[in-house]
């Protein structure tokens, strides 16, 4: 279906190109027809229809097929949505990616629309393909209407182990809602780490933006550190609005760095200074 599509390219176009420390490969958009590398007899629809079994292409080359198999919320259940009753999709974005030492395929297929969720469906899949192709782990990622990869989409964090970095987003006139899941991979299942909110804005007398950026610092820990820093940025516009002057150009940084806690076994960030920007974000909504 040609929206999956669409919805990508109005985030792309619509959000800033966000930047990350981060490996060089980028998130792919193959023809799902098309053959896995390595694997001449498999392919990417092949992958697709362990996560949706009935996905065919129709008579237009787009993809169509019912309900993906039963799969949690990264972010816990207070997130569960039910997916669309029809899957449609043109591709998927696919990264490979390093976890536990062992190479990884990851896909992200944007279903659309939930019925009773605002934040939509989008499935993030996990695959062995060192031998015959096995799903490994799927869940739900959507936390908001569009949901993407982004691009880089993986964060070393060890020699052997990759964060993938999702996103989701939706906008009205003159306001963009982001918000990024990170995510690692342990024993072959997603974990989230933590989201990151941000909100741009597009006002007659300025525009504002919050732009993420992601950076891995070894810190003796079997996983590295990760500092994620959101520059939050303000133009001033050219003209004055109902006798609002423009404000001065302004930008300020707000760093949080998460740590591998071994006693916790997950990562623990050091500061809230990211939940408190996202809830001075929530008082301009």
């Amino acid at each position: 279906m040609a929206f999956s599509l669409l919805r990508f390219i109005l985030a792309c176009l619509l959000l800033p190109c966000l930047w990350t420390t981060a490996s060089a490969e980028a998130v792919s958009f193959p023809e799902l027809g098309s053959a896995v590398p390595g694997h001449g007899d498999v392919t990417y629809l092949d992958l697709a229809r362990m996560v949706i079994p009935d996905l065919a292409a129709d008579k237009d080359g787009f993809f169509r097929g019912s309900t993906p198999i039963e799969m949690r919320h990264i972010a816990g259940p207070d997130y569960d949505g039910s997916p669309p009753a029809t899957s449609g999709l043109s591709n998927a974005g696919v990264l490979g990616i390093k976890a536990g030492g062992k190479e990884r395929l990851t896909m992200l297929f944007d279903l659309g629309d939930s019925p009773d969720s605002a934040e939509g469906y989008a499935v993030l899949a996990l695959y062995d393909i060192t031998g015959k192709p096995a799903l490994l782990d799927a869940v739900n990622v959507a936390v908001d209407r569009i949901t993407y990869l982004r691009d880089p989409g993986k964060l070393a964090i060890g020699p052997g182990d990759d964060a993938i970095i999702s996103m989701s987003m939706h906008f009205n006139s003159s306001q963009g809602y982001g918000i990024t899941p990170l995510i690692m991979v342990r024993n072959d299942r997603f974990e989230l780490i933590d989201m990151i909110y941000t909100f741009d804005e597009n006002l007659c007398t300025q525009r504002r933006t919050q732009n993420a950026a992601f950076q891995v610092m070894a810190d003796g820990q079997p996983y590295a550190a990760i500092k994620v820093t959101v520059t939050d940025a303000t133009l001033p516009g050219e003209e004055s609005c109902d006798g609002q002057q423009p404000p001065k150009a302004s930008s300020r940084d707000i760093s949080v760095t998460y740590h591998w806690d071994k006693n916790a076994s997950r990562y623990v960030k050091d500061s809230d200074a990211l939940d408190r920007l996202a809830d001075d974000n929530a008082k301009r909504f």
